[in-house]
């Protein structure tokens, strides 16, 4: 929801340092797979108990997660280099709830579920919208410079890393929390399916046709 008002605000400042590294020689690529290992060091270090450094190193995988689109503008932006971003991150987003689980099953497995079926069906939506839109040949450039079409909704990167660090300084708040946002998932990916409907589905004369 915040994404696309946030990024005119980061972007500049990104760019710039991006440029700094691509210059020293760092590929995007290369700060992609760094920001994975910090995600998952941030998610090793949740669940052994450590959800401030857990913390400390989920804010750097997604410091990282911005530079490596900066250096891919500086120097060349390919396919693959999204495809790896956008795997990479999901990869991320499942290892937190995942490490909650693993602190304390009791209490997080339900939860923790729930939450990741929640991402499960979100995921699926976005990814399923990209691939429709390049079918389509549409663009955006209202969340930056991407590899793949991104759609709006309810819930984006911005309130996903927000309700990372709300539950790294209040782990109690793991449960209430994960089922109030993973409902919102399943809102943020209904109203994309339904978005989807819209745009993609069959026209009017189509429909009468049929």
């Amino acid at each position: 929801m915040f994404d696309a008002a946030l990024r005119p605000l980061i972007d500049p400042a990104l760019n710039r340092l991006g440029t700094r590294l691509a210059r020293f020689g760092c590929s995007a690529d290369s700060v992609t797979l760094v920001g994975l290992a910090l995600g998952l060091g941030a998610a090793g270090a949740i669940a052994t108990g450590h959800p401030l450094w857990g913390l400390i190193l989920l804010l750097a995988s997604r410091l990282a997660d911005g530079l490596d689109g900066a250096i891919a503008r500086a120097t060349q932006k390919t396919d693959f280099g999204g495809y790896l971003d956008i795997t990479c991150d999901f990869l991320f987003y499942g290892a937190v709830p995942l490490a909650f689980v693993v602190l304390d099953p009791a209490a997080n497995g339900l939860v923790g579920a729930f939450l990741l079926t929640s991402f499960y069906f979100n995921g699926a939506s976005f990814l399923g919208y990209a691939i429709l839109a390049e079918k389509h040949r549409m663009e955006s450039s209202a969340r930056g410079s991407k590899s793949l079409y991104f759609t709006g909704g309810i819930l984006e990167g911005a309130e996903t890393i927000g309700f990372f660090v709300l539950i790294c300084l209040w782990p109690v708040l793991f449960a209430p929390a994960s089922y109030v946002f993973g409902a919102l998932c399943f809102v943020t990916a209904v109203s994309r399916i339904l978005l989807a409907r819209q745009v993609f589905g069959p026209t009017i004369q189509e429909e009468e046709e049929i």
